[in-house]
């Protein structure tokens, strides 16, 4: 195995230094980088400056070269040899990709997660309930969302997530008709998303209707929207239906001591609530990972305590439960602070925001911040996620209904095993294997930044770095863009190699 892994790095290497040069001559014969300032009036005193920095009166391969050598000085740390040149206005590239990569990091990361996590989700749900209405209705939906042009994507969701979701709170009301019409939308969809009789799926979808207008209704009467909380009952309702779900998909109703053990743990997260208000002021974000560490080290504890026939099934059950309690609990503290957050002079109480990285001039602490970066960040997530649902949901979709017929599954069945047995621990595992690749790939392309997506909502990242470097023949920034993501892109494609032997115990790296 290691032998496999440096022989792959090795190879990585000269591939990314062929590759290198190869952009890098490309970028030199795009064009010339003089070229706005010609007939400048302070040309002849700049563009012997220009040349000067970029190194102009030597052959490309020769700059290739210098750039190379300040490259690899990235290579050895603690040292100040770490160079990527500099731009044609002088700031370094280095600094530039700093700040163009935590862009780029904070607007992708999340959209890509939900995508991988939402897209995979609905692939294995449409398999498993392959040619029924929820299947050509998860289908239509998938497709609508990848066909659809990603910057009229990303204006709809500025004209109706944002400009009229604001101008909603400005007087959250709505009407006995408008609820009700949401709650019908609601129990359709549960009754498509339900399985049984014909006689269960109305009852679902009956239910469905009146806890989703009981929802709406509850929301609107408490002002729920401009001062939002959670509290220890929801965060109580909550995490037990987080404890029955880890359950469910983890180890299965019938073992009773796991689900005991998730909900002992909520029982700990809840009388934690009030003694971790305290720790709460002036916090930072590494209080909230200590909290989010402990809660998981404490249902982990409690899985083990609990004992029974699989202790492992019941540990991981209350070590999901108990970090989900975390965040629950860390979502209830930033809903404390939101209605600060509306009412500040900067916001003026339209939230949402429709461009950049953060509202300018808003200073605050932690949760005052927090919340603002979850506000700029929600339209880009929300469209990336969309544009991303297709491919992973249809892949997944195929790869599950291709294991689904394998024999070792008809034996699985055949031998009395549970359906969730069948498709958890027998399928799904399986099924994750063609994903690896996508995912691997979609990871190296996004971090290159979402173009498109940066333009429209004003986020200076790598792609629109990217762009202006290509557009003013800007050579080390182009070159800057190229090595993160291509090293990037080679990381991940030797990880997902990796991951295959983890999936599938069949497949093995030989050395």
């Amino acid at each position: 195995m290691i032998s496999y892994i440096f022989r792959r790095l090795i190879t990585a290497v000269l591939i990314l230094f062929g590759a290198s040069f190869i952009v890098y001559m490309m970028t030199a014969a795009s064009g010339d980088p003089l070229w706005d300032l010609y007939g400048h009036p302070n040309g002849p005193q700049l563009i012997p400056a220009r040349i000067e920095a970029l190194n102009l009166d030597q052959p490309p391969i020769l700059r290739y070269f210098t750039w190379l050598g300040g490259a690899l000085g990235c290579l050895v740390p603690f040292t100040d040899t770490c160079t990527l040149g500099v731009s044609r206005e002088g700031m370094e590239v280095t600094d530039m990709l700093a700040f163009a990569m935590g862009q780029t990091i904070l607007l992708v990361t999340a959209g890509t997660i939900l995508a991988i996590v939402f897209g995979v989700t609905l692939g294995i749900v449409s398999a498993l309930r392959q040619y029924s209405g929820l299947d050509y209705g998860i289908t239509f939906f998938t497709f609508l969302c990848f066909s659809l042009p990603s910057f009229w994507l990303a204006v709809l969701l500025k004209e109706i997530v944002a400009i009229s979701f604001n101008d909603f709170l400005q007087d959250p009301v709505l009407s006995v008709a408008s609820i009700l019409a949401i709650g019908v939308i609601a129990g359709i969809i549960w009754y498509l998303v339900s399985f049984g009789k014909t006689r269960t799926r109305l009852l679902m979808g009956v239910l469905g209707f009146v806890v989703t207008s009981a929802i709406v209704y509850f929301v609107l009467a408490t002002n729920w929207l401009t001062a939002p909380f959670l509290g220890i009952p929801l965060i109580g309702l909550t995490g037990v239906l987080v404890a029955v779900i880890a359950t469910i998909l983890i180890a299965g109703l019938r073992n009773k001591r796991a689900l005991y053990a998730g909900i002992a743990t909520v029982v700990v997260g809840l009388i934690a609530y009030f003694p971790v208000q305290g720790l709460f002021e002036g916090a930072g974000l590494l209080t909230l990972l200590v909290l989010c560490v402990l809660m998981i080290a404490v249902g982990v504890l409690i899985g083990y305590l609990a004992g029974g026939y699989d202790r492992g099934q019941g540990m991981r059950v209350a070590g999901v439960t108990g970090f989900f309690v975390a965040l629950l609990i860390i979502l209830d503290r930033f809903m404390q602070s939101w209605p600060d957050y509306l009412e500040s002079g900067h916001i003026r109480g339209r939230p949402i925001a429709t461009a950049s990285a953060a509202t300018p001039g808003l200073t605050g602490d932690l949760w005052i911040t927090g919340i603002d970066r979850f506000t700029h960040l929600l339209l880009p997530t929300i469209a990336l996620t969309l544009l991303a649902l297709a491919s992973y949901s249809r892949y997944s979709r195929a790869s599950m209904l291709e294991i689904m017929g394998q024999d070792y599954v008809r034996t699985a069945r055949a031998k009395g095993l549970s359906e969730r047995t069948v498709v958890m621990r027998h399928a799904f595992r399986n099924a994750l294997i063609p994903l690896a690749t996508l995912v691997a790939y979609d990871i190296g392309a996004l971090i290159g930044g979402a173009i498109i997506t940066e333009s429209v909502f004003a986020f200076t990242g790598m792609g629109q770095m990217f762009v202006q470097a290509v557009r003013n023949v800007d050579p080390n920034p182009v070159m800057g863009v190229f090595l993160v993501t291509g090293i990037v892109a080679m990381v991940f494609n030797l990880v997902a190699d990796l991951v295959y032997s983890v999936l599938d115990p069949r497949v093995r790296v030989k050395a």
